[in-house]
C-alpha cells in the first residue's frame, strides 16, 4: 500500500485509491497551493480556509517590521509556550500602531471582518525562529471567536491543517499573504506550521524567521453551528 502524489490544475481529479489530490484552488484573489489526504479534507478546506497572495507589499511589510521589532529584538526567543504548541518563538501584544501601519491593520480588519465589530482590540505578533515551528492545535473558544488570520511576514511556510490521521491539508502560506480560517478548519481542525524543511506539492519550502500579525474575532462571536451559545 502507498500514496501516490501527483499536481493537478484545475478541479480534474483522480478516483484512484490511497491518492493524494496536489491542486490549485481558486481562493479570493489568487490560487491556493496545498496537498490533501482526502476529499473530505479538500472540501473542509474550500470552505473553511481563504488565502490572498501579496495582500502588502515589500515597503508594508517592512514598515511593520520596523514598529515590531522595537520590542520583539529586545527579547530573547523562548523555547517553549506555556502552553506546549510553540518551540523557539517570541511575542508581543499590540493595539497601537503608527498612522502609516494603522492602514494596513484597518484594511486587514476589514479584510476579515467585512467591517463589522468584532475584531479583538488587541493584535498578537508572533516571531517564529527559523528553527522554530508551531505544534498542532486548536485556538481556545473562550478566547476567540469565529475567524482566525494571519498576516505572514519575512518568510513562505507550510501549514497542516488537520483532522485526523486520514484527513488533513498541508498548504503553502507564502509571504506577504493573509489567510483566514473558519467554519470546520477553524473548530474541529489543528493547525500547525511544519518545521524546517517541509515541502508541498513537491516543493521544499525554507522558512527564514517568520512573523504572523493575527487578527481574531472576540471570544463572543462564534458561529453557532459549531459553539452552543445559548
Amino acid at each position: 500500500m502507498y500514496s501516490s502524489w501527483r499536481c493537478i490544475h484545475g478541479h480534474g481529479r483522480s478516483r484512484l485509491n490511497f491518492f493524494k489530490f496536489c491542486l490549485r484552488l481558486h481562493s479570493s484573489s489568487t490560487n491556493l497551493i496545498y496537498t490533501s489526504s482526502s476529499e473530505l479534507a479538500e472540501l473542509h478546506l474550500q470552505q473553511g480556509f481563504d488565502l490572498v497572495t501579496n495582500f502588502i507589499t515589500k515597503q508594508e511589510e517592512n514598515d511593520i517590521i520596523d514598529e515590531v521589532n522595537h520590542k520583539l529584538m529586545r527579547r530573547k526567543y523562548n523555547a517553549g509556550h506555556w502552553d506546549g504548541a510553540i518551540v523557539s518563538y517570541r511575542e508581543m501584544e499590540k493595539v497601537d500602531w503608527n498612522c502609516v501601519n494603522s492602514v494596513v491593520m484597518s484594511k486587514f480588519e476589514k479584510h476579515v471582518f467585512k467591517g463589522e465589530d468584532s475584531c479583538l482590540s488587541a493584535t498578537h505578533v508572533l516571531d517564529l525562529h527559523e528553527d522554530g515551528y508551531i505544534k498542532p492545535h486548536i485556538d481556545s473558544i473562550k478566547f476567540c471567536g469565529a475567524f482566525v488570520s494571519g498576516l505572514s511576514l519575512l518568510s513562505d511556510a507550510v501549514m497542516r491543517l488537520k483532522l485526523d490521521e486520514n484527513n488533513y491539508s498541508d498548504v503553502f502560506i507564502p509571504r506577504f499573504s493573509v489567510y483566514t480560517m473558519s467554519n470546520e478548519i477553524r473548530y474541529k481542525y489543528t493547525h500547525e506550521i511544519l518545521p524546517n524543511i517541509a515541502s508541498v506539492c513537491g516543493k521544499d519550502i525554507k522558512r527564514t524567521r517568520r512573523i504572523t500579525v493575527m487578527k481574531r474575532s472576540n471570544e463572543s462571536c462564534h458561529n453557532p453551528i459549531f459553539v452552543d451559545q445559548s
